[in-house]
């Protein structure tokens, strides 16, 4: 019945089989598309230095781990590849994760519980929704932006722990997060700030550094961290491999360490794919030239694109969403685009609210100007064929 349902409100999701490699072109039942639809901003998943890592990797600790961390299971790889991300993102220590949803779920269930609250973004990814109510915490959630909201809540709180949990950019929207004003609240308020970076680590700031470092390159923050900040970024976006790490000070690493459950009762990550994260961070902090190029295909787009019907948001990062209101209408220019063999995902409720149904562009540095033009080409002649109807 439920299925059923999801149907009839074109709410149905299905998984599209690819075959091949990653690329620009994404191959779905042996049919090729020009793809707009992932994460791999900066084109690392084809990396050859960091494909040859991970082949030695596998060489040097063979191909699982066989056991949780705290067991027998941390490898010198691991202990390698968090020593070499805390010390370039200026953090006293980190820690690897499975998956951002793991990081997520793991450290904020950790450092809050019952008699605590938590502060978030009312468009906070789900897993730190989820997160927030695995805790026990009280959650409050404030409107997108408002940082008066988010003021005010604070004001009242009584608890001892307040932690504000954050995107640094917001997936659906590409937007960021105001992190120098989030941070003067968690020093006027005693409060803790968690970052989900997941899609502004390698893509912003100096060296691909993130969000943290997009601020201080603009003079908006102090340090491009701080003892209130858990920083957390996944390696599986703009970092091309798999998984996630954490960022904080050594006090509160050690602690999730002893008290996070996602991190103590999981098999620790293949050794092999921290030894490619290793050589994927190497990459990432000296990617200025395709980061030039991931850029100058935001701007092109921005430039030229001028829709009559379709609102395009604000962002200037890799995630550009079409906003075309209603569920029906998202899948009509999926399906379109389609047709000319041309894939940007549809997103729906709940991912987004009711009336926001978008397709979701992701521009990676391995797509070409000639692709802009063409995902633009199309998309204008559907709002024309539209108009004739």
């Amino acid at each position: 019945h439920e299925l059923q349902s999801l149907k009839d409100n074109h709410l149905f999701r299905t998984r599209k089989l690819l075959s091949g490699r990653l690329g620009s072109n994404l191959s779905f039942n042996q049919q090729n598309y020009l793809s707009f639809s992932s994460n791999d901003y900066l084109g690392l998943s084809q990396n050859q230095s960091i494909q040859d890592a991970l082949i030695e990797g596998i060489h040097l600790s063979g191909n699982g781990m066989g056991a949780s961390h705290l067991i027998s299971g941390h490898h010198e790889f691991h202990e390698a590849f968090e020593n070499a991300f805390s010390e370039a993102m200026r953090f006293e220590r980190a820690l690897l994760f499975s998956s951002g949803y793991m990081a997520n779920m793991g450290v904020i269930s950790a450092l809050v519980g019952k008699d605590d609250t938590i502060f978030s973004d009312k468009l906070n990814h789900a897993s730190l929704n989820d997160a927030s109510i695995l805790s026990r915490a009280m959650h409050k959630r404030y409107r997108h932006h408002d940082l008066q909201h988010l003021e005010d809540l604070l004001q009242t709180s009584k608890s001892k722990v307040k932690l504000i949990v954050t995107d640094a950019v917001f997936s659906m929207d590409g937007d960021l997060a105001n992190i120098p004003d989030l941070l003067r609240l968690c020093e006027m308020y005693d409060a803790y700030l968690y970052i989900d970076d997941a899609h502004g680590f390698g893509v912003l700031g100096k060296n691909g550094k993130g969000t943290l470092q997009y601020f201080y390159d603009q003079g908006k923050i102090k340090e491009p961290y701080s003892p209130r900040i858990i920083y957390m970024a996944t390696m599986g976006k703009a970092a091309g491999i798999h998984g996630a790490v954490v960022a904080s000070s050594n006090n509160l690493i050690e602690y999730f360490i002893q008290k996070s459950k996602q991190y103590i009762y999981t098999t620790a990550m293949p050794a092999f794919m921290a030894y490619g994260l290793k050589e994927s961070l190497n990459q990432i902090l000296k990617a200025d030239q395709i980061r030039d190029h991931l850029n100058n295909l935001i701007a092109q787009f921005r430039a030229n694109v001028k829709f009559q019907k379709i609102a395009l948001g604000t962002s200037f990062t890799a995630i550009q969403p079409l906003i075309v209101g209603s569920e029906i209408n998202a899948l009509r220019l999926n399906q379109w685009l389609m047709e000319k063999e041309i894939y940007v995902p549809a997103i729906r409720p709940p991912t987004v609210p009711h009336g926001t149904s978008r397709l979701r562009i992701s521009f990676s540095a391995l797509h070409q100007n000639k692709d802009v033009m063409t995902l633009m080409k199309n998309i204008l002649a559907f709002e024309n064929q539209s108009d004739a109807h």
